[in-house]
């Protein structure tokens, strides 16, 4: 359908970083801008479209080359650094080809949406006359962290007992830091190419797309936004889970480990209001046999019900006969559809990894937190949630950096059956009910969305 087509106002590409965690966002995102008659085409590389299984029907997708179609293999760069280059190289000349290729067909690209963490595809667009707008997938205060190392503001190494004190963010002690900068320093050295060089060329984007809601640090995006065109466009969490506009938008559609949705929720059904606690650390998280023991043993020994994802590569790591010994209680699947699980009344409480997108899930969706930050955004996302919106309470590790079951067996009481934590709730139905309205008509998300599409069909 060509995009002159009387019924798009635009056609908008949009070139997520092959991770599940950047092209849910994303692809949530297209189609908002559908709703509002923005034709949207995604893209990400060759090879993580040939490695998930999606069902996307209602938007076209695309792909280009990051130099490894075939996957990392043996004769792959080991190193990151040189991935991020590859791919900037081999990306440039692809996206060129495929923008080429589409206004050859008569859809030209009006703008290309791309993750913060490719930013060579701003030069790509604008060689092409379209708008950049960037796209970030961490949260504001993250954001901002990442920003003031690349001005030299923050400087590395951080040392211990240091208060790291930015502008218009909660202050933050070295280990609320992305991992990277404090506890793994030197460990990720592909993050600054990632992570923090992008903010050289992030002033010149035409737009800059922030995944997070105003109104959970509004300081931090009224300061940001007086240096970038910020604009916050979150939550992405499907239309069905919010504010229901969107027919049929009721799961991301891409899943990388095939959900098991049926048996998930006829158990859910099953049980009381609030009784369940909900554990999942994220679709890239490895755990120690140790630390997985330790977990097995509190779910066993809490009074909750509990529903814990153990991904297939993680089951040999389970106590032995760990799934007799479970029987009524528990309920131990490699993955599921968590938004149906989230927004499902038995769950009372989520075990988390505090990744940004199940962060924004569980505040959409008002449940109480237990947070276990692992690595990266997590640990600065974890600090929110507890210290700042107060909807979560923090599982400390021991000095051998595990979580000890007595330690969760605690916080889940404490969450589940104290006072504090039905202060806890409250404050999660208070931080839902706005991160709600924001992306509703005229809310805070809605208001920037349709400014965006405006500009974009003038």
């Amino acid at each position: 359908m060509s995009h002159h087509d009387h019924q798009w106002k635009a056609h908008c590409l949009l070139l997520s970083y092959p991770a599940q965690g950047h092209i849910n966002p994303m692809l949530q995102f297209a189609k908002r801008l559908q709703h509002h008659r923005v034709k949207t085409t995604l893209v990400t590389t060759r090879f993580f479209w040939k490695s998930i299984s999606n069902n996307i029907d209602s938007i076209p997708l695309e792909s280009i080359s990051d130099g490894y179609d075939e996957g990392p293999k043996e004769d792959a760069p080991k190193d990151p650094v040189a991935y991020v280059q590859t791919f900037s190289k081999v990306g440039s000349q692809t996206l060129s080809q495929l923008l080429q290729k589409l206004s050859h067909n008569g859809c030209g690209v009006d703008c290309v949406v791309y993750d913060s963490f490719l930013p060579w595809a701003l030069d790509v667009a604008k060689k092409f006359g379209a708008f950049g707008a960037a796209f970030l997938t961490q949260s504001c205060a993250v954001n901002s962290v990442y920003y003031h190392l690349h001005q030299g503001v923050l400087k590395l190494p951080i040392s211990e007992g240091e208060k790291i004190l930015l502008p218009c963010v909660t202050e933050l002690e070295p280990w609320d830091l992305p991992s990277f900068l404090y506890t793994q320093y030197g460990a990720h050295p592909h993050f600054w190419d990632l992570l923090v060089e992008p903010f050289s060329s992030i002033g010149k984007a035409d737009w800059v797309l922030s995944n997070t809601v105003y109104e959970l640090e509004p300081e931090v995006v009224d300061w940001m936004r007086k240096i970038f065109p910020l604009r916050t466009i979150g939550p992405t969490v499907p239309s069905m889970f919010l504010d229901k506009k969107i027919q049929d938008d009721d799961d991301y559609g891409i899943n990388m480990f095939k959900p098991s949705t049926d048996l998930c929720i006829k158990w859910l059904n099953d049980k009381p209001k609030g009784s369940i606690v909900y554990a999942s650390f994220g679709s890239l998280a490895s755990l120690s046999e140790d630390q997985m023991e330790e977990l097995a043993w509190s779910f066993i020994d809490s009074d909750s019900y509990f529903l814990w994802i153990v991904r297939e590569s993680e089951e040999a790591k389970l106590p032995k006969n760990f799934m007799e010994m479970i029987s009524e209680k528990g309920l131990v699947v490699r993955w599921c559809p968590q938004l149906q699980v989230l927004s499902h009344e038995a769950v009372g409480c989520f075990v988390t990894h505090c990744g940004w997108n199940s962060t924004l899930e569980a505040v959409s969706l008002g449940v109480p937190m237990i947070v276990v930050p692992q690595w990266s955004d997590q640990s600065t996302n974890a600090k929110h949630i507890v210290d700042v919106w107060k909807i979560g309470v923090r599982a400390a590790l021991d000095e051998k950096g595990i979580l000890k079951r007595e330690t969760l067996e605690n916080c889940i009481e404490e969450v589940m059956e104290s006072e504090k934590g039905k202060e806890i709730k409250d404050n999660a139905i208070k931080w839902r009910d706005l991160t709600r309205n924001a992306i509703d008509e005229g809310g805070s998300s809605y208001q920037n969305i349709i400014e965006f599409v405006d500009k974009l069909s003038h």
